[in-house]
């Protein structure tokens, strides 16, 4: 870059689970007041254990480490943490995801995670000035009964939750087998969305496309591998909320260097930046902004097309969304100005 990025640039971030921005920290400091005894001596050991070789290896250590998270003032604190490294970063709007199933399946109430997490969002707006929205997502290595089951849980609070996900192991279990989980949750009202082509191939993109009927493709990466997929991604502007540090991590990309995302964004399709589970993959936004400046040459420019598309693609109203895009472009005046 002509000069150097200093993070300031206005972004909204798309994808984030908000169990996975559990640091080290917070995770022994509520083991603590909880009474949990933790199987590690100190926070160092944990980040030791931060070391995977694959997805499955990952989401071991993220479901006990989620173990902690006990009542509503835990999820309070959980997303509070988040919301203060989104201030740090100028992160102004997040698109947060929430694992329900991976706290009632050890016998938290669905609403003390909801209190919680929705607390402390409603608190940032008015204390930081961020805006949210929250995407209940369901876990994929468990039933289609277990699901359907969530969203029965969710439908009193479909004023505080915008939409619905697919994460967990992608491997092995295609989109295909949650198309009535979704259609369900569409008629309820529900923005759909789902993860895939990350672990799994172009295939699963389609399959979200055509039968959960998703408008957003939470990473996406493998979209390359098919053409006429690409074709379709680009001309009809279907967000991809890639997730570059995350991919390196889970060894989906050997190393920054060999990631597509500046390829896909010069190609014309809808990319974006984001954490994914920043506390165990080493980076929140500015750290994934930065990577893709060192690793792979990225210019301002690209930078500002990054964080536009962020808007662009977040389930903010219009006009906010053109405002944001408009500052991040460096058209807005104040902020996006002056920022690298």
């Amino acid at each position: 870059m002509d000069v150097k990025f200093n993070g300031n640039l206005p972004k909204a971030e798309l994808h984030v689970h908000i169990e996975g921005t559990l640091e080290p920290e917070l995770m022994f400091a509520l083991a603590e007041r909880n009474g949990i005894k933790l199987p590690y001596k100190n926070t160092e050991a944990i980040r030791a254990a931060y070391q995977f070789t694959d997805l499955q290896s990952f989401l071991d250590i993220y479901y006990a480490g989620a173990g902690v998270l006990q009542t509503s003032q835990d999820f309070y604190d959980l997303t509070w943490a988040y919301l203060e490294q989104c201030k740090a970063d100028h992160v102004v709007h997040t698109e947060i995801f929430f694992d329900p199933q991976t706290h009632t399946e050890r016998g938290i109430d669905f609403e003390t995670v909801l209190e919680g997490i929705d607390g402390a969002l409603s608190d940032a707006k008015q204390k930081l000035g961020i805006t949210s929205h929250l995407i209940l997502s369901f876990l994929r290595h468990l039933s289609e009964a277990s699901a359907l089951k969530t969203l029965e849980m969710a439908l009193p609070y479909k004023d505080r939750i915008i939409g619905v996900g697919l994460d967990s192991s992608e491997a092995g279990f295609p989109p295909e087998m949650f198309e009535r989980v979704f259609t369900r949750a569409r008629h309820a009202g529900f923005i759909p969305m789902a993860h895939a082509g990350e672990e799994g191939p172009a295939d699963y993109i389609h399959q979200a496309l055509e039968l959960l009927k998703v408008v957003r493709i939470d990473h996406g990466v493998r979209a390359c591998e098919d053409p006429k997929l690409m074709d379709r991604l680009i001309k009809e502007r279907i967000p991809l909320t890639v997730c570059p540090l995350s991919n390196v991590k889970l060894k989906v990309f050997e190393t920054l260097a060999d990631h597509n995302i500046l390829e896909m964004l010069d190609q014309g399709a809808c990319v974006t930046v984001n954490s994914d589970d920043p506390a165990y993959f080493g980076g929140y936004m500015n750290a994934n902004f930065e990577g893709l400046i060192n690793e792979l040459g990225m210019t301002e420019p690209q930078a500002r097309r990054l964080a536009a598309n962020s808007f662009e693609a977040s389930f903010l109203p219009d006009a906010e969304k053109k405002a944001w895009m408009a500052k991040a472009l460096g058209n807005g005046g104040g902020e996006g100005k002056g920022d690298w």
